[in-house]
This record gives structure tokens, sequence and C-alpha cells, in this order.
């Protein structure tokens, strides 16, 4: 893993996305070459080429980004991964002709785009077949041993989808004095020499410290002699932020929170963020507004003209102050008649037709574009939950509170990484990406969450 401003990136993802935007760089100079011949001059009147194939670039990695391309927790095969790659291009293709359309100057010719074009996607083709055989190399992975086999080491033991211990083996657990073990025993290891000695012996990259009590038999100086010595130590809390891009609830204590990086907040940050939340639902609005009339207009023809297009509902922001939020309304006018907060369910009754499909696309956020402007959220945070909900689990959920230290947003890390959340298992599992994102907060996770947004979006993933 790469740490870009503490949020972690697969090394194996960003050199992918580095090297395929230099194929695609050289694709339109491909191109270029291929409708021209070589012949001096006779490309003149499309130069100069370099700003227009970095362009392109541009375009091509977003679209792809937005596809979900660049995600370690991607779980479809070959046929998922060419129909995105398909979907991509057909979409960068587009954007690409409109842009020739609106500024002219950036226009390289058709049949000069066709070729470069052509010759980007099979580049990219046999780049990601390439890839996917390479990663699949157990001689490319980082061997991690775990140093202790009781309870803290039993979350790794059930960590079993393969994007989970993306770029890693697990090589065994090691056995603590005076520790009880859980895991398997065909998965401990009983090293009969010195640690980094058993450690060089098994060509360990890094060790993952599991142990339960650290006051009893921890073995300090040999972890510093595999610190000295090259081999990266891990704490098991770090080790489950970097890999699965969580705070793993069941394994944390304070003092963690309190001595690790992160949680920072100033004014600098603040008003990035800001300017951030206005550029970006300025944008949003100018684009979505003809797609928000129509949506509003299907509300009231399904409706009869009866009942209100938007729906307001109190919920809970930053520092715990209550606010409003907008939202189209894609439940019946009495679907709380009761006055009792529910869970949206799968196949719920109360949702109407139109509310059913402009939810399935998350049209029905679109409101709360409002929102972000008068300052009551942000693009990208936690999303808002309602006060009953709030006071529950949080007397359910430890640390549940901490999600509202930063504005809820219309999107997050939680949303792009889990499911639809419709009971308090599910805000549990949330809450361990909602506090990822609290503490590992950067324009740079934010602008990952918006393109990876799209791409929930178009896949409906969640939904409901």
């Amino acid at each position: 893993m790469y740490s870009a401003f503490r949020h972690y990136v697969p090394r194996s993802f960003l050199m992918l996305g580095l090297i395929e935007a230099a194929l695609l760089f050289g694709a339109i100079y491909v191109g270029v070459w291929l409708r021209f011949g070589g012949e001096p001059g006779a490309s003149e009147h499309i130069a100069p080429i370099f700003p227009k194939a970095l362009f392109f670039v541009v375009v091509m990695s977003l679209t792809m980004t937005a596809m979900g391309l660049y995600q370690r927790n991607l779980r479809q095969g070959t046929g998922g991964v060419l129909m995105r790659l398909g979907l991509s291009f057909l979409l960068g293709f587009t954007i690409m002709s409109l842009v020739f359309y609106a500024v002219p100057s950036l226009f390289i010719g058709r049949g000069a785009f066709g070729l470069g074009f052509i010759v980007a996607l099979f580049l990219v083709l046999g780049m990601r077949g390439t890839f996917y055989r390479m990663v699949d190399e157990d001689t490319l992975k980082r061997r991690v041993m775990v140093l202790g086999a009781g309870k803290r080491a039993l979350p790794i033991t059930q960590l079993k989808r393969k994007n989970d211990l993306h770029g890693i083996i697990i090589l065994g657990y090691v056995h603590i004095s005076g520790e009880h073990d859980v895991v398997g025993d065909d998965k401990v290891l009983h090293p009969d020499t010195s640690l980094v000695e058993f450690a060089r012996a098994n060509q360990v990259d890094e060790i993952v410290v599991a142990v339960e009590d650290r006051r009893k038999n921890f073995p300090v100086h040999e972890l510093l002699d595999c610190k000295m010595s090259g081999i990266e130590v891990f704490d098991v809390l770090s080790f489950f932020e970097r890999q699965l891009g969580k705070l793993q609830l069941d394994l944390l204590h304070p003092s963690w929170l309190i001595f690790s990086s992160g949680f920072r907040a100033g004014p600098v940050r603040a008003y990035l963020k800001r300017s951030f939340d206005v550029v970006v639902s300025l944008v949003m609005l100018a684009v979505t507004w003809p797609l928000m009339a129509l949506v509003a207009l299907a509300i009231l023809i399904e409706g009869g003209g009866k009942g209100p297009v938007l729906y307001r509902q109190v919920r809970v922001g930053q520092n715990w102050q209550l606010f409003q939020v907008l939202k189209f309304r894609s439940m019946h006018v009495d679907a709380e008649k009761d006055g009792v907060p529910q869970w949206a369910q799968s196949k719920d009754g109360r949702i109407t037709r139109v509310g059913g499909f402009i939810r399935k696309t998350r049209m029905d956020e679109l409101p709360q574009l409002i929102n972000v402007l008068r300052g009551d959220m942000s693009f990208v945070g936690p999303r808002p939950e309602r006060p009953m909900f709030v006071e529950n689990l949080s007397e359910q959920i430890p640390y549940y509170s901490e999600r509202h230290r930063v504005k809820p947003g219309i999107t997050g890390w939680a949303q792009i990484s889990y499911p639809y959340g419709a009971s308090e298992k599910d805000a549990l599992e949330k809450l361990q990406y909602d506090l990822y994102y609290v503490k590992n907060y950067s324009l740079f996770l934010d602008m990952e969450i918006l393109f990876q947004t799209a791409e929930v979006i178009l896949w409906g993933k969640g939904a409901r």
C-alpha cells in the first residue's frame, strides 16, 4: 500500500494507473502517426499534439475511475471488467466528441482520433490482462507474519475474500507464551529461534502485532530488532485500516485513537473543504437542474397534483446540530402516519413507483445540493441520520457519536464501501468506514469518493 494523505492506495493499482496513463498518452501519438504516415509537415495543422494527448489521458482516466476500474474491492470477474472497460471507453468517446464540438482547438482530426482511440483500447486491454495475471502471482505479494494467535488475531483469519488480502500472504500466527490460542493449530507458528532469525528465514516483509496483553510476555526487544533490521511492524488496527479501509470496532480502544495520526482540523482545511463543496454543488446543480425538474414533474403526475414534491426531515449534523434535510419525496404521504421512524426495507410498500426509480438511481438525493450550499452538509461525509436513530445507536454502538465531528455528506466512504444500511448491524459496519473517513479526511480522499460514487450510481449498488 502507498499512503497518500494518510489514505492507503494499493501500489499495484497506482502503478497500473500510471502505466495506463502513459499508454493512453502514447496512443494519441501513434494514431496521428498512423493517420499521416509520418510524412514531414503532414500533421502540422493539428499541432501541438502534447496538450491534446494530455487532455485525452485526463478524460479517459476519470471515466475509468468512475467505472470502478481502479477499485481494490472490485469482485467481478473478467466479464465484469471488460464490460466496465467498454462502458468507460464509450463514455470517454462521448465526452471527447462533445468537447471537440465545444472547443475545436482540441480536435486532432477524426482519422487520427479514431485510430488513437482504437490503439488505446487494445493497449489498455493488453495491460489489464497482464496486470491481473501478475497480481495473482505470490512472488509479487508481501509476506506477512502475525504476532499472536489469540482473540485479537482471530479477525485476520476471517478475511476470506481475495480483495481483503490484496497484495499480501499471511504466513501464520506466532504463539505468545501465556496467551490462549484460538487460531487453528495448523496456522500457529512456534519459532525455535529468535523472532528476527525466524522472520529472515521465512522472508517476512511485515509483522502484524495482535497480542492480547502487552503487559505480559511481550517481545519488545525482539520486535525492535525486527524493526531495525528493515522488517515493517504494524499494529493490528493499522493493518485493518490499511487492508479494508475501515477502523475495526471490535479491536478499537481509546488509546489507539489518541496516539494514532489523523483527526486533524483547522481553518485551512475547513476553507478548502467548504470551497470544494460549493464548487462541486454549483457544477452539479448546473448539470442536473433539467433532471430535477423532470423528477419533480413525475412526482406531481403520479400524485395527481397532491402531496409535496420535496420531503423535509430532521437530521443530525456536525457537532450534533439539527437541520432539515431536503429530498425528493419517494414515499407515500402517510408513510409514517403512526409517527414512529422506520428503516427503509427491501421492497418497502411505502415507496411509490417514481420513488423506487429515483431511490435506485439516487436522484432523490439531488435537492441536498441546497443543503450543501446552505452549509448544513458537505458534499462528502457520513450520511446524516434521524435524531431517534442517532440516540438509539449511540447507546448501542461505541464511538457512534464520533461520526458527528464532521459535516454529514450526500455521499461518503461508507456509501461506496458498504451496501445500504437498514439495521443496527449495518449501522455498526458503516460506522467503521465513517470513522476511517473522519480520521483520514483529505481533498484527495474526497475526490476518490466523488468519482467512485459515479460507479455506485451507474451500477445501482446498495440502493433501496
